[in-house]
């Protein structure tokens, strides 16, 4: 079978993503596109120089469609895709990844259990209050249950519990691999409220997010790797799949993608072991000399809620930007950085709490419309380094959960994730705001100072 040339997609992608920047200057919002390395290609929905018609209200929107981005990836592919999302609910992918099966190509899916039963054999009396409220989004949006598409098209599908375990903490992953040669990431999964808004809320445009795309062969094994130990046998085989702390340990390793050197780290680990994600985070942020932009959806490590607190100390410009449904919660290092400390509905506290005397500035959160998240995993790093992937800032994630932590060493790729940033931080609400003030007034007249959780 002959092969398309690694740029024949991305001249696509480029397209769909250059229409949109025209009509935004149509509308009198020029944008001059930054530049991008050779061999990565990157979207933002909430990309505020680019605009396109959402196909949930069949509105215009700004923004890059992350789906039609998405899309472009797997049309192009000839010979094998391998997909690994926590979630896949929308049925324009699974008409897309059908249709490849159809022409003779490999199509693997892999899933979190939590999101492999197709919503339209569920019971409504069977479900929890906010499994009825999806169910009815997906219901809105229309289309098909996508899953139900999959099995149909004759799609083999797998979950977490495929190893006969109940599953791992999460199987978090977001990639796609195409062809062996490209590789599509990002902290999107493949959901309406991930890329477009809730079907049910024209207010919500979507969780914040982005996506990676990424040609490299080296870097596309590493991919496939990760996916075939999940894989195993596939449906109907022997329980030989890996997931969780069940896989084979690995550090992080180093490819490039044209120029540009790559890192890329799959979870989860032991604690014990030294090269697990939150030391790697670590190490990466102990880098930092000049400045340290951060958005980030969890943020709940100790051990990176303290380094964050030595960078700013040391002088290192720091902008931390936490998802308003998070940043507050009693496990939160936001509340560290503030100065603050609040117990939880039990009126405990975490014993390791450090909450700061002198309280740092830069610390908040974005203003989104309701119900709309921040979920980038996104740092970065003098400007020239990008950390990413669908690692969440806890030990969850480091522990316990399949997930993805890439390294990118590119200042042309910074200056988008920088933008990106920039743009948040606009209008964002910084310190300890009115609603903070409230909650912890609250806690305080019912906990008083809290007593520590058991160790």
């Amino acid at each position: 079978m002959s092969r398309r040339s690694p740029l024949g997609w991305l001249s696509l992608t480029a397209l769909l993503l250059a229409s949109c920047t025209a009509q935004a200057e149509l509308l009198g919002s020029p944008a001059e596109p930054l530049p991008l390395p050779a061999g990565i290609t990157v979207a933002f929905n909430h990309n505020a120089n680019s605009r396109y018609r959402s196909p949930i209200d069949h509105q215009w929107r700004q923004g890059d469609d992350l789906e039609a981005f998405l899309l472009a990836g797997i049309e192009a592919a000839e010979e094998e895709i391998l997909v690994a999302v926590q979630e896949l609910s929308l049925p324009r992918i699974a008409e897309a990844l059908v249709a490849k099966h159809r022409q003779g190509i490999r199509v693997r899916v892999v899933l979190e259990n939590s999101y492999s039963s197709p919503w339209s054999e569920q019971h409504p009396a069977e479900l929890t209050p906010r499994q009825r409220h999806k169910r009815a989004q997906l219901e809105v949006l229309g289309g098909g249950d996508a899953l139900v598409m999959l099995r149909q098209g004759g799609i083999p599908v797998i979950d977490d519990t495929a190893d006969g375990s109940a599953g791992s903490g999460l199987m978090h992953h977001k990639f796609v691999v195409i062809d062996n040669r490209e590789v599509i990431t990002g902290s999107a999964n493949f959901t309406a409220s991930g890329m477009h808004g809730d079907p049910d809320d024209r207010r919500s445009r979507g969780n914040v997010n982005h996506m990676l795309r990424l040609t490299s062969p080296e870097l596309a094994e590493l991919f496939r790797e990760e996916f075939l130990m999940m894989w195993g046998d596939g449906p109907g085989g022997r329980a030989d799949s890996r997931f969780g702390l069940g896989k084979e340990s690995r550090p992080l390793r180093w490819v490039r993608v044209g120029d540009v050197p790559v890192g890329v780290l799959f979870a989860p680990h032991r604690a014990r072991e030294e090269h697990h994600g939150l030391h790697l985070l670590d190490s990466l942020l102990n880098g930092a000399q000049r400045r340290a932009d951060l958005a980030l959806f969890v943020f709940s490590s100790q051990q990176l809620g303290n380094r964050v607190g030595e960078l700013h100390d040391r002088g290192v410009a720091v902008r931390l930007l936490v998802d308003p449904g998070f940043a507050n919660r009693y496990f939160s290092e936001v509340l560290d950085l503030l100065g603050l400390e609040l117990p939880d509905h039990r009126c405990r506290v975490q014993a390791e709490n450090q909450p700061r005397q002198d309280p740092i500035d830069g610390v908040g959160t974005p203003r989104l419309a309701g119900g709309d998240k921040l979920h980038h995993k996104l740092a970065v790093l003098d400007d020239h380094r990008v950390v990413t992937g669908s690692f969440n800032w806890s030990p969850a994630a480091a522990h316990r959960n399949d997930e993805t932590v890439l390294v990118i060493d590119s200042p042309l790729l910074a200056a988008h994730f920088r933008a990106e940033i920039d743009r948040l931080w606009k209008g964002a609400e910084l310190g300890v705001t009115e609603r903070l003030e409230r909650k912890r007034e609250r806690m305080h007249s019912q906990c008083g100072a809290g007593r520590p959780m058991p160790t």
